[in-house]
């Protein structure tokens, strides 16, 4: 009998890398080429959120609105920008991350995807930077759906449809309260790194079926995951794993 699959689905930022800012500043720099209009857009909440939800709060913020074909250009500006800014000395990829996708390879019925807020183009350009491009099967991106909940919800149809895997074994791995309630709205399970912006309390408050400090601890990760594989996961509560 052959072993079951087991879908991971991966937020991006602060769950797999980090910018150091560089996002936001991409999409200020875009603001201004696009609007003339300086702001640090410190008043706009970035984490967890896709990309377009993220473009209307900076419209609304600063009352501004788009003309005919200036929303293109507004992205390509941001794009361009993030490729300039997300340079060899700029940003990292956290603890653990090359080891769990390693580990996740060696599993012949495991996948790999990508579920961000980033728009396609984002992601690819963040990929890139860090070597993570061939890494993934696919991705659930932010132009695809309304919000975090409704792109879940399409990744976690697809993988059922494609590869027949149910939603019962997929698991998302984020580090916001977005990526917990995107799991939850898809039926998947979820694990939580504290990695991102996020306290440990505020994550633990929100009952993630797994909550980490990071992805170092592969073995315990993998085996917790292959519990999930199997349809036993409430046999026994999931390890709390602390550094």
């Amino acid at each position: 009998m052959s072993a079951p699959g087991l879908a991971w689905l991966f937020d991006v930022d602060g769950t797999l890398l980090l910018t150091e800012g560089a996002g936001r500043e991409a999409f200020a720099h875009a603001v201004a080429a696009t609007f003339g209009v300086r702001d640090d857009l410190s008043r706009v909440a970035f984490s967890g959120r896709t990309e377009p939800l993220i473009l209307a709060d900076i419209l609304s913020a600063l009352e501004l609105e788009f003309a005919d074909g200036q929303e293109r250009r507004f992205w390509d500006a941001v794009f361009a920008r993030m490729r300039e800014l997300l340079g060899p000395e700029r940003g990292y990829l956290l603890p653990g991350v090359l080891d769990l996708l390693d580990a996740i390879e060696r599993e012949p019925a495991w996948m790999k995807i990508l579920l961000t807020g980033n728009m396609t183009e984002m992601a690819s350009i963040k990929l890139e930077r860090f070597g993570l491009t061939h890494r993934f099967e696919f991705g659930a991106f932010g132009e695809m759906a309304a919000d975090r909940d409704a792109l879940a919800c399409l990744a976690v149809a697809r993988i059922a449809k494609e590869h027949g895997i149910p939603a019962a074994r997929c698991i998302v791995v984020g580090d916001t309260e977005h990526d917990i309630a995107c799991a939850r709205a898809a039926g998947a399970q979820v694990v939580a790194v504290c990695t991102g912006s996020k306290l440990r309390h505020e994550l633990a408050a929100l009952g993630p079926d797994l909550l980490l400090d990071d992805l170092r601890d592969t073995a315990k990760l993998i085996e917790w995951a292959k519990g999930v594989a199997a349809g036993d996961r409430m046999t026994a509560p999931a390890p709390d794993i602390q550094r």
